[in-house]
């Protein structure tokens, strides 16, 4: 853990020395990730609830032996900055709690932020574990982590949580915070999942500020931070070619929300739901993203119109290519139904991509380069949720900024020609209320 803080270290120190106010650094990026719930105990701390105030760098062994909190605190304290850590929390239970489990302990995936001072300000238990976190607990309710600064107005979760109700998306527009910091472990799931993809998506589609701090890993495909601001990237990081990590530092709007170019409330259905829907179509053809079974129809000419539709989802496509690669088969894609691998949660997608080859039967797959790029795209959706992030992604999974914006009757249109060969732009919609219940892990 030590190597790790002295990697974390001289990333805090150099963002300090460039003026960042608050730097967040990745989720299990302190102790790894391959453990069982026994050998990942030495390596927790008991963290206590804000409410103590604290400072463990003025005030060290005050909640007994806790190295890494001491250590954190120090590295805020001494730079100036804030400082935000994932790490690992032990809470002692016992036999009159019905769910404690069988060795006496809750563990739990941990966010801490200290402030410029030192002092423990936030501590947030990670709620939509990943399927392979056997080592920690759930919590029993979600936490909503909020605090205030100066600069702004923040909220805290990890990694999976992006992907449920609870705490993103009460914090992005329940609690109205600012900006979102948000430690990851995000291995990169194409075409509609990598993360600069997705999360940057998620900040517009939210209308916030989010800090993304992912793990580099390249052999389990974890690459692509992002400082993401409401209007599009403000900065991100996406190498597959080394091991090295990267820091990112730039300026944001402190309260977004405020500020005189906020993008406008969409009503993400009113373009499509004026469209006639198309009859069905002999054409369709069936292709598997993520284990969901898409409908597709296939882009045959370099412009015109095209529909496809799923359930009650009928996705509205209008394009021109610039010039057309005779290697590149686009299509356009719609999914309306339950997500059911690696977690479960209701999709409403409507995606136009690029497939791995010229065979149909590989749309869909994972693809990281094109030949073509678009004069210009509209693409729009009979959505029933309000909840939906717009995607455009460039070949060499690389992002968009300033080339593509939402109207407010809900189309995402490209402002330009495209600076770069197309992979993919995508609405990709979450309807929340048809997601099952959230799933408690059976205690051990």
């Amino acid at each position: 853990m030590d190597k790790n803080i002295a990697i974390l270290e001289v990333a805090i120190k150099e963002a300090a020395r460039q003026g960042a106010h608050i730097i967040v650094t990745p989720e299990d990026g302190i102790y790894g990730w391959v453990f069982t719930r026994e050998t990942i105990y030495p390596y927790l701390e008991d963290i206590p609830d804000p409410q103590v105030d604290w400072n463990p760098c003025a005030d060290s062994g005050r909640f007994g032996p806790t190295p890494v909190l001491e250590r954190l605190s120090c590295l805020a304290r001494n730079n100036s900055i804030y400082v935000v850590a994932n790490m690992g929390d032990k809470k002692p239970c016992n036999s009159s709690d019905p769910r404690c489990p069988s060795d006496g302990r809750y563990q739990y995936n941990t966010n801490v932020v200290f402030d410029s001072e030192g002092k423990l300000v936030a501590r947030y238990h990670k709620y939509n574990l990943f399927v392979t976190e056997k080592q920690f607990n759930y919590p029993k309710d979600p936490q909503f982590v909020t605090f205030n600064t100066s600069f702004g107005y923040f909220g805290i979760f990890t990694c999976a949580d992006i992907l449920y109700h609870d705490p993103a998306v009460a914090l992005a527009s329940g609690f109205q915070v600012d900006t979102i910091l948000f430690p990851t472990a995000w291995s990169n799931t194409l075409p509609l999942l990598s993360a600069v993809q997705f999360h940057s998506a998620w900040a517009m589609g939210m209308g916030v500020n989010f800090l993304s701090a992912n793990t580099h890993n390249s052999t389990l495909y974890m690459t692509g931070s992002g400082i993401y601001a409401p209007g599009g990237p403000r900065a991100y990081y996406y190498n597959t070619e080394t091991e090295n990590g990267h820091l990112l530092v730039t300026e944001l709007s402190s309260h977004p929300r405020l500020s005189p170019d906020y993008p406008a409330a969409v009503d993400w259905k009113l373009y499509a739901s004026r469209i006639k829907k198309p009859p069905p179509n002999s054409h369709y053809f069936s292709g598997v993203i993520y284990d969901d079974l898409f409908s597709f129809t296939e882009l045959t000419e370099p412009e015109g119109s095209r529909a496809v539709c799923q359930q009650n989802l009928c996705c509205h496509l209008s394009y021109k290519m610039a010039e057309k690669q005779k290697d590149d088969i686009y299509v356009l894609g719609a999914f309306d139904g339950l997500h059911v691998v690696e977690g479960e949660y209701y999709l409403q997608i409507c995606t136009l991509l690029k497939c791995r080859s010229t065979d149909l039967n590989t749309c869909g797959e994972p693809v990281e380069t094109a030949q073509t790029k678009f004069e210009m795209f509209s693409l729009s959706g009979t959505f029933g949720t309000n909840y939906v992030f717009p995607e455009v992604l460039y070949s060499g999974v690389q992002l968009a900024p300033g080339e593509f914006e939402v109207l407010t009757d809900g189309r995402l249109i490209s402002r330009t020609s495209t600076s770069k060969p197309v992979l993919s732009v995508t609405l990709f919609g979450r309807w929340y209320e048809k997601d099952p219940p959230h799933t408690e892990q059976a205690s051990p």
